[in-house]
């Protein structure tokens, strides 16, 4: 075990310790945990506030700091104020032991046979930092473990920040319940829980994977690097179907689909602290996507995540403030041969409070990449080469892509808090999904009242049989005749015919 360099790389980040070969607790957290695991007669832990002295006993077994004491009061709130006697009474009871006995206590053995598994590092539990191009595949069962120890906060936070990593234990998650009225905070814990009553009274079966994708910045002689704007000026790929939902949600989707992570750089976003928009809900309903956070380090321009095979376990209604759990979800999802559920979410994160920056050359490029790095599908990357080598056209594109069905499903990514444009947003998605040679793009309005003729441009669009090359184009000089202060309309009535007719009033290419 000492010889691997994906446990050496995560280790510090672990909260337990090689020695001899082998990965166990440090005897003091390990007879705290056979303690919990015993329950509430023999811990004596049947409180919120008794929880987190148990909480500060096992950090400080494992030389971390105490658990903070808004922490200590949010995990004292939940626990005793705001479950009912019945819930408090399972958990403490049956849930916390059996995460105790289940999961933590088996943590090292689960480790240990991960790394068995996992045979050349290509898949294993590691660092995967910035421009790291690699995937690792865990076992549901190792992610339930991993989760209990963010529960628990048994972390440890030291070189977190130094290696660009997000915050993984749950401290500041239930410390929010103690400064945050919004009633979403509580409903946020209380998804999380429901993941830890579901898990410790089922076998885990699946596994789940994480991919960090690179679109490298220097040409490489077998594969794409970073298109440039000639690169995507010149692209022949014909523009794939587009249908617009103006109700519906990513995650509800019926096809086979990238679902989209409108994404901060730090995956997870405020999911483990007070965020609760589209990231942070989707990381509630599928707790599996908060594992990423132990290892994957922020995101660059040219970077993006996917992760395959996290189950959702939560239903829910509303959205930021009037966000509710409702109750269990049955995942029936199948499996691929990874063991995986056919449950691809792709984090993608767009530029935040970009004004004009989105219109610019730089800002349009920096978006494209971005959401083609995400759309990127790697069993395609001979037909990339030939696309970008101008050997694949709209005329015969058809007889070079294989037949699939996995499209991408997505939405308003990067309008709502970080001030994108949705017009600009929607075209370039498409574009970008697209030059994946993705068979479809399935756009979720969310009702919004600046996409009202997103059906009608892009129908007008697809009349006109244009390809990537010739969209961009077109979102190119609009920017410029914007940054010009030549025009001050939106694209969609910019591009659009104004008397409704199928002419070509802006139609430059060609």
């Amino acid at each position: 075990m000492e010889a691997r360099g994906d446990l050496r790389s995560i280790l510090p980040f672990l909260p337990v310790v090689l020695r001899g070969g082998a990965l166990f607790w440090p005897p003091p957290a390990q007879e705290a945990l056979k303690a919990l695991a015993l329950g509430p007669d023999v811990s004596r832990v049947s409180s919120g506030d008794v929880f987190a002295d148990a909480l500060t006993d096992l950090r400080l077994a494992l030389n971390l700091d105490p658990l903070p004491p808004r922490a200590a009061e949010g995990f004292a709130l939940f626990f005793d104020d705001l479950l009912s006697r019945a819930q408090a009474r399972d958990w403490f009871d049956h849930i916390l032991p059996s995460l105790a006995r289940l999961l933590l206590l088996r943590l090292p053995t689960l480790l240990e046979d991960h790394y068995h598994r996992a045979g050349d590092q290509s898949r294993g539990l590691r660092l995967l930092g910035s421009q790291d191009a690699g995937l690792v595949l865990l076992s549901q069962e190792l992610a339930a473990a991993l989760l209990a120890c963010a529960l628990f906060c048994l972390f440890p936070t030291t070189d977190r920040t130094k290696a660009h990593l997000p915050a993984i234990n749950f401290d500041s998650l239930f410390a929010a319940l103690c400064y945050n009225s919004r009633q979403s905070q509580e409903q946020k814990v209380r998804c999380l829980v429901h993941y830890f009553n579901r898990v410790t009274a089922s076998t885990l079966s699946g596994s789940v994977s994480f991919e960090r994708k690179v679109l490298p910045r220097q040409a490489v002689s077998d594969g794409i690097a970073y298109p440039d704007m000639d690169a995507w000026m010149t692209s022949g790929a014909p523009l794939c179907a587009f249908r617009v939902f103006s109700s519906g949600l990513i995650e509800d989707e019926e096809q086979e689909a990238l679902e989209v992570d409108f994404a901060n750089r730090y995956l997870g976003g405020g999911a483990l602290s007070r965020g609760c928009v589209q990231e942070e809900i989707r990381c509630m309903i599928n707790p599996e996507l908060i594992v990423g956070m132990l290892f994957m380090a922020s995101m660059e321009d040219n970077e993006a995540i996917e992760i395959v095979g996290a189950e959702r376990f939560s239903q829910y209604t509303g959205y930021g403030s009037s966000f509710r759990f409702t109750g269990d979800y049955l995942d029936d999802k199948p499996f691929d041969a990874m063991g995986r559920r056919k449950t691809r979410i792709v984090a993608i994160d767009a530029l935040d409070c970009p004004t004009m920056l989105q219109i610019e050359s730089s800002g349009l490029l920096r978006e494209v990449n971005k959401a083609f790095c995400g759309f990127v599908d790697q069993s395609k990357h001979q037909l990339y080469v030939k696309l970008f080598q101008g050997l694949i056209t709209k005329d015969n594109c058809p007889s070079v892509i294989p037949d699939e069905c996995t499209g991408v499903s997505t939405g308003n990514w990067g309008c709502g808090a970080f001030g994108g444009n949705p017009e600009i947003k929607s075209m370039i998605q498409w574009i970008a999904a697209s030059q994946a040679l993705r068979s479809f793009v399935n756009y979720y309005t969310f009702e919004s009242e600046s996409l009202k003729r997103l059906e009608e441009v892009t129908r007008w669009i697809l009349l006109h049989r244009w390809t990537v090359g010739e969209l961009w184009h077109m979102l190119v000089e609009y920017s410029s005749q914007r940054l010009r202060r030549e025009t001050y309309e939106g694209f969609f009535t910019w591009l659009l015919p104004s008397d409704g007719t199928n002419g070509d009033v802006h139609y430059m290419c060609e």
